[in-house]
Formats: C-alpha cells, structure tokens, sequence
C-alpha cells in the first residue's frame, strides 16, 4: 500500500495556463520527490488595461510519501 499526500500549489504565466501548469509542476519538482498527478482545480487571469497580462492557476498535486 503507497502513502500519497496532496499539496496546493498556485502558479502563474505571461503565456497561458497550460505554461503556468508546467510552471507549478517544474516548481514542485524541485522540493518534492515522486509527484504522481496534477489537477488543475481553478484557472484564472489578471486583467491590466483591458487585456489579459496573467494567467494563473491552482494546482494539486499528489505525491507518494511511503509504501
């Protein structure tokens, strides 16, 4: 039996959500071992001057920790 835990994790990108995914995961990847799978649970942009300057998005990711 594997011991998963799940951690939130928030994220942004100039370029879209699909890059401030990889951002989040490539950021995660560098503290936390065995990352298994992401959901993106919420997606979202900042608007500045009427235009969309920001995506963001909020992240869980499940890794093992036992097992």
């Amino acid at each position: 039996m594997a011991i998963m835990k799940v951690i939130e994790i928030l994220a942004d990108s100039k370029k879209s959500w699909e890059d401030a995914t990889n951002n989040a995961v490539k950021k995660a990847s560098k503290s936390v071992n065995n990352i298994k799978s992401a959901y993106v649970q919420s997606q979202s942009v900042v608007i500045k001057d009427g235009k969309v300057s920001a995506y963001r998005v909020n992240v869980k990711m499940t890794f093992q920790v036992g097992g």
